[in-house]
């Protein structure tokens, strides 16, 4: 069990917010600047080190992919070292990200994904690569397919489980506020299937947060969170105090992306009107802030994040 959050009130870092993709993986920050600079041999390095840790190795790639000329350097890499599947698969996250920029064809990076995923049969990232795009550009059945791959190699995967929700709130919107929809139903099965310290027991507050966002967009639920009823019934409740007791009892602190769920949970709790349990989470998260669900549905997320701390801890 983890050591106790520190005293409410008291923030441990007093920094600003970052918000960061990188989260708090120095490791990693050092490695996407060296990146950037063409110095690949460290993302190497970096990546053979991660092995099979897949939700670390999804988090990683798509950090360096981020880096610029990643694509490029990712490039230069290959033609060194043609049998390196790091590289090949470093390519394809690129691709992915410069598509749903709009900078990169979309064919293109399905493509280099499909050889990625030929050349690592057993890695799921370029499997999230390919959910990345359905996410935004692809049908419903081809996000469900490509779900289903990811978790046939890695049944917990913290990423696609995100994006996935994502994509499950939006479904009809015009049917409001409904309890029964289906983006809880699989947030709750998700939960239920993974082991008892596994972070998807978070997963129902990302559920509930990305239908609130998706709501909100429709007309359906006011557009600022605060004066939202969305936190406030009685499955709501128990969602995030069953979220809220598991992170008291399990929370792991070498999960690469945790802080995401401690985002959610913070977001959730404030909504919810429960600023002590927010602080303890704020406390957690210090500068490492993430822009979803802060600015949900149309906010800016670094007011909305100041505003928390604010709130819930005093400071600005």
């Amino acid at each position: 069990m983890p050591p106790p959050p520190p005293p409410l009130g008291r923030s441990r870092r007093r920094s600003d917010p970052t918000f960061d993709a990188a989260l708090d993986d120095a490791e990693l920050v050092t490695v996407r600047g060296q990146l950037s600079q063409g110095r690949w041999t460290r993302a190497r390095s970096l990546l053979a080190a991660t092995g099979d840790d897949w939700d670390r190795r999804g988090h990683r790639l798509v950090v360096l992919a981020q880096a610029n000329g990643a694509a490029a350097w990712a490039g230069d890499w290959l033609l060194a070292e043609p049998e390196s599947a790091d590289a090949v698969t470093l390519i394809a996250c690129a691709a992915v990200l410069g598509a749903l920029r709009g900078k990169d064809s979309e064919g293109r990076a399905r493509e280099a994904c499909r050889r990625a995923a030929d050349r690592s049969p057993a890695d799921p990232t370029p499997w999230l690569g390919l959910l990345l795009l359905a996410r935004s550009l692809g049908t419903e059945e081809e996000v469900a397919q490509l779900f289903d791959q990811v978790r046939l190699r890695h049944p917990e995967h913290h990423h696609a489980h995100h994006l996935m929700a994502a994509r499950l709130a939006e479904r009809r919107p015009d049917t409001g506020n409904d309890p029964l929809h289906e983006v809880y139903d699989f947030a709750a099965w998700a939960a239920e299937q993974a082991p008892a310290d596994s972070p998807l027991a978070v997963l129902p507050v990302v559920a509930h947060a990305e239908r609130y966002r998706a709501l909100a967009l429709a007309g359906q639920e006011p557009m600022d969170p605060a004066a939202s009823a969305h936190w406030s019934g009685r499955r709501a409740r128990q969602v995030m105090k069953a979220a809220f007791d598991w992170w008291l009892e399990w929370e792991h602190e070498g999960h690469p992306r945790r802080h995401i769920d401690l985002n959610y949970l913070a977001h959730a709790k404030l909504c919810e009107g429960r600023p002590a349990e927010a602080a303890a989470l704020l406390n957690r998260i210090g500068p490492h802030a993430t822009e979803a669900p802060w600015s949900y549905p149309d906010r800016d997320p670094h007011k909305a994040f100041r505003a928390a701390r604010s709130a819930a801890l005093g400071i600005a």
